[in-house]
């Protein structure tokens, strides 16, 4: 993009537009850390200068790479081949919140924790709970179909995603969707944007479900003598006539790592634990919660530390999240991938783990979302470490086909995950997504470099 072409975006697409390097310090990378290299950014007020962004974008052939908060992980907004970074986070408006309907009509830019508070206080709940939910955006949650420990029972974003507008790669505007419970009037032009990492259109408007307000939660986190043991009352738990709202698995490693924050000294040997939680009317939340910590006894469970307030259940959870953070402040070279296998599998992923961390000289944390079967496994190591990540984690994901499993539950798969997406799909599977991508953008204009390996 030369001074001439950068000059004619500034005049057209007004204040919010910069080639400023302050400005570009702000979008070279997202959460993966990968680097970018962003040309310019368009700080977006409105779906009519994204309209704007992509038609000039198509007239003068620059990439345009969208972006809401930055928390993905897979590198999905992160401009690989230069362009136009075009960010929604000033598009943070509710727009409606239907309480007689049970919707809420957002923009992108806002903030998933922010539309749950205000569902809340009309005495509803939006579910997706994103471990970045109190900064993470709709619009990227949408793009990425992004899940959190409440999908156990009540599913990822794209189960309340019922409608939305999407700028497409030729610069018009979609309406898609519907605002009622039902519709099956064609194809599913809503389900096919949601997930698509912003490289068939850009959302900049979406209508989402939203339910009544659980009256209570209930939680107790389960000591564990070893992995094997934890993982496989998982299965146990989901079987047993109950629905949790939470199962969350943390293995050795990763309570090391939080071992200050633990309301209980760590025994000595390979523990794990479990956070379990369910909710509901209040009795019935108490009787289910009874019944989870009989089946985690009756399994071999060495403790059980109920959450007798909500404070107590506040601060399990924060410790749950602070696992994260932790890993990425201590490990120079991280990798986090995501895979999700079937719940009675989650042990046999578990057991390979450890030689894993042997066999490429590396550490490896275990956590994440076992009710599902979505289990974070973190690669991490020493500065120059890279390529023995990249190895195990398609040694990794092999095993975790084998399982019957996916190598991606939400983070989508981005830059980080595209060399291995040839080991899932299929080749026709594979030319018939291109092709879709080809046909919607026959150019490459909409996020390139993301998902599909070149050719």
């Amino acid at each position: 993009m030369d001074a001439a072409l950068l000059t004619t975006l500034a005049r057209e697409l007004g204040p919010g537009f910069s080639s400023a390097p302050e400005a570009l310090q702000n979008v070279l990378s997202d959460d993966s850390t990968l680097p970018g290299r962003p040309e310019a950014v368009l700080r977006a007020r409105n779906a009519d200068e994204i309209a704007t962004l992509v038609r000039l974008a198509g007239r003068y052939g620059f990439p345009v790479v969208p972006r809401g908060a930055g928390t993905g992980l897979s590198g999905g907004a992160v401009a690989t081949e230069g362009g136009v970074v075009v960010t929604t986070e000033a598009m943070n408006r509710i727009l409606a919140l239907d309480t007689d309907n049970l919707v809420a009509v957002v923009e992108p830019g806002v903030v998933t924790q922010t539309l749950r508070e205000a569902a809340r206080a009309k005495g509803l709940f939006y579910p997706p709970d994103p471990a970045s939910l109190t900064t993470c955006t709709l619009g990227g949650n949408a793009a990425t179909n992004a899940g959190g420990p409440a999908c156990v029972k009540y599913g990822v974003t794209r189960d309340y995603v019922l409608g939305l507008c999407a700028v497409l790669p030729d610069g018009e505007t979609i309406t898609a969707g519907v605002r009622t419970r039902k519709g099956v009037v064609g194809y599913d032009l809503t389900g096919l944007l949601v997930g698509c990492e912003g490289t068939l259109g850009i959302i900049t408007e979406l209508t989402v479900k939203l339910i009544p307000h659980p009256r209570e939660t209930k939680a107790v986190a389960a000591l564990f003598p070893e992995s094997r043991t934890a993982v496989a009352t998982v299965s146990a738990v989901m079987t047993s006539g109950l629905s949790p709202s939470a199962v969350e698995f943390m293995d050795r490693t990763c309570l090391d790592l939080v071992a200050d924050r633990l309301p209980f000294a760590l025994p000595d040997g390979p523990v794990s634990l479990l956070l379990i939680e369910t909710d509901g009317d209040p009795d019935q939340a108490a009787r289910d919660i009874g019944r989870m910590e009989a089946v985690c006894r009756e399994t071999g469970a060495l403790a059980l530390l109920p959450a007798a307030t909500e404070a107590k259940r506040q601060e399990l959870w924060e410790i749950r999240r602070m696992i994260s953070t932790r890993i990425h402040e201590t490990a120079p070279m991280y990798l986090a991938e995501d895979v999700v296998v079937p719940i009675a599998r989650i042990p046999d992923l578990i057991d390979v783990l450890p030689g894993f961390g042997q066999r490429f000289g590396l550490t490896i944390y275990a956590f994440g979302h076992a009710g599902d079967g979505n289990v974070h496994v973190n690669i991490t190591g020493e500065d120059g470490s890279h390529g023995r990540g990249m190895a195990c984690a398609a040694a990794l994901i092999d095993v975790v086909l084998s399982l019957g499993g996916t190598m991606s539950g939400e983070h989508g798969v981005g830059v980080v995950k595209q060399p291995f997406i040839e080991k899932e799909l299929s080749p026709r599977s594979l030319a018939l997504q291109q092709g879709l991508k080809a046909l919607l953008d026959p150019r490459g204009i909409l996020n390139p470099g993301k998902i599909w390996p070149r050719a």
